[in-house]
This record gives C-alpha cells, structure tokens and sequence, in this order.
C-alpha cells in the first residue's frame, strides 16, 4: 500500500495559517485548497461529532478537485459544557468568551480525515483546558496583547493564552493549535507519505 500511495500528493483542505505551520514541522510536500462548506450545526448534534464530520465534509469537498490525492480535513470546535465557543471575530465578542470561560473547563475536539479515493481515516484529540480565575483587566490586557480573534474560544494557547491556564489535559500538545500531529504522523507514516 505504502509504495502506491507514496506517489499521491498530499492536499490541506484548510486556509488556516496555524495548520499550515503544523503541517510544516512534519517536512513533507503538500499544496493547500481550502474547503468551502456549510459549517452549520445540526440540531442537537454533539461537539465531538459536529468537529468529525466537518473534518470528513471538508476533505470530501476537496477530494472532487484533486482526485488522485490523499486529502486531509480538519476542524476544532471548543465547548463549554453544552455551549459551542467559536471564533470571536471582534474583541468584544472574544472578551464575553474568556470571561465565561473564566474558572471553568473548555473541552476541545480536534478531528481530523484523510480521504484518498473510497479509502478513509480519522482521528478526534479531546482536550481539556482549565481556566484560572481571570479579572476583567487580565481578559483586557491579554487581548491587547494576542491577536486570539481567529482562535476558537478566544484561546492561543501556543501563545500568551497558555498564561490564562491552570491546567491542559491532553494527549498531543498539538491538537489545541489545530491538528494532533502524533497522530497525524502516524497515519501519514502507513500511507507511505512521511518516512
């Protein structure tokens, strides 16, 4: 299998700069076409499955362009016990997050999915964050400090958001930047695309 598939490209079907970097550390080619789907919630669709299944939708939008390559999709989506934390977009909206968030547990779903003709994998990372206990003048400060806009939750944690922790439960450090890469690295090393 290795050898056959040793010959098919690798294609990141996300825009994400973070990923991006990620994937980077692993030395290996790829070229990147972001997916563009709904990524709207099912009614009451649990975290972890929304995160999958728009890991497997986004590597499936992509795969009709690049049919000869192995695909990877991937999604993360942080909850706060049955409230779904997404990307801010504005200050205002990022501080409402981390005040929430403050003294409590957010739970990350990392999924990833490689697709490559019928041939399909995935993997989910659950990561568990503990917030300290945060002043209004910590959320301010942090968030004139750290650009967090474009971070589920409100939360960098390869950046200054680490300082707002207590606590991170997890089994790949990783997956809270956007993609488990021990699993990762795993699954590309079987299909012959990592030596």
């Amino acid at each position: 299998m290795a050898s056959e598939t040793a010959k098919k490209p690798l294609v990141l079907a996300s825009g994400s700069a973070f990923r991006r970097q990620l994937l980077d550390r692993l030395q290996i080619s790829y070229t990147v076409d972001p997916a563009d789907i709904d990524e709207t919630t099912r009614p009451d669709e649990p975290h972890a499955t929304l995160a999958l299944r728009l890991a497997h939708e986004k590597a499936a939008c992509v795969a009709k362009r690049h049919p000869q390559a192995w695909i990877l999709g991937s999604d993360q989506v942080a909850s706060l016990g049955t409230q779904r934390l997404g990307k801010p977009g504005t200050p205002q909206r990022a501080a409402e997050q981390l005040r929430a968030c403050s003294g409590q547990s957010v739970t990350f779903y990392t999924a990833m999915a490689l697709h490559n003709d019928d041939q399909r994998w995935d993997y989910i990372d659950t990561t568990r964050v503990r917030f300290r206990t945060l002043s209004d003048e910590e959320v301010a400060n942090y968030l004139a400090r750290e650009d967090a806009l474009q971070c589920a939750g409100s939360f960098k944690s390869e950046g200054l958001g680490i300082s707002l922790t207590s606590a991170v439960e997890t089994l790949d450090p990783t997956a809270l930047i956007g993609l488990p890469l021990i699993a990762l690295a795993a699954a590309l090393r079987e299909r012959g695309l990592l030596a």
